[in-house]
């Protein structure tokens, strides 16, 4: 049965070599046969641009390529951690870059795609610092920075996060279910998907007395995650690493 398949959250890094080995075997045993794979975004735990010698992004990048020669596509949407990803790596890994926000059509129904984080409006602070590291002239000066000065500052700012998300509370960083509902009525679906949040869940509620529902992916900590969508259905799927 034709199927498209939707991973978010995976957060590779060096530090996380068996995340690393569950993706790769990912690539090669669940992706083969699709029609296509969508990443929303974070598929690395830390970006500081597609210059960056790190071993890792080749590894990823040849998998990536290879299964898109096998005859399935590969998209994906920047998430909070990699948005400087740009077309140098998207072209080794021969996946295409789609805008925050994609309207996909599968199996005749309409879809409405993103990573998730513009969605967490009640994170006024986050949304602060989104809207200022997306200043196109702030990237380009932090990517025109000497790789291990950019480095430093990621690490930083990586630290800063954390110890901001420990003060603020689990509802604060979800997202808003007033924004959802905007959203997907500005586009005309009654099927979202996103990340972001880490809670893998599937939501259902009345979206201008029209059943919907909103289907998120989980991060890949211990177990990956991945929505299979088919002409019959959508389905939240967990698996090992």
């Amino acid at each position: 049965m034709p199927a498209t398949l939707f991973i978010a959250d995976i957060h590779l890094s060096q530090d996380e070599p068996a995340i690393t080995a569950g993706f790769l075997s990912f690539l090669t045993r669940e992706a083969p046969g699709a029609d296509a794979l969508y990443i929303l975004g974070d598929l690395f735990e830390v970006w500081i641009g597609d210059d960056d010698p790190n071993s890792l992004h080749q590894q990823v990048a040849d998998a990536l390529r290879q299964l898109n020669e096998s005859g399935v596509p590969c998209y994906f949407i920047h998430g909070n951690r990699d948005f400087l990803l740009g077309q140098r790596f998207a072209r080794k890994a021969g996946m295409q870059l789609l805008p925050a926000e994609q309207i996909i059509t599968l199996y005749n129904q309409r879809i409405l795609i993103m990573h998730g984080d513009t969605l967490c409006t009640d994170d006024a602070g986050y949304q602060r610092f989104r809207r200022q590291v997306h200043r196109r002239w702030l990237q380009r000066l932090f990517l025109a920075l000497p790789i291990a000065i950019r480095q430093h500052i990621a690490n930083r700012m990586r630290k800063n996060s954390r110890q901001a998300n420990q003060q603020k509370s689990l509802s604060i960083m979800d997202v808003n279910q007033q924004a959802v509902e905007q959203v997907m009525a500005h586009y005309q679906v009654q099927r979202l998907i996103h990340g972001h949040t880490h809670r893998p869940a599937v939501h259902r509620f009345n979206l201008n007395h029209v059943p919907a529902e909103r289907i998120v992916l989980g991060a890949w900590h211990h177990e990956g995650s991945m929505i299979k969508v088919t002409p019959d259905k959508a389905q939240l799927i967990a698996f090992p690493l």
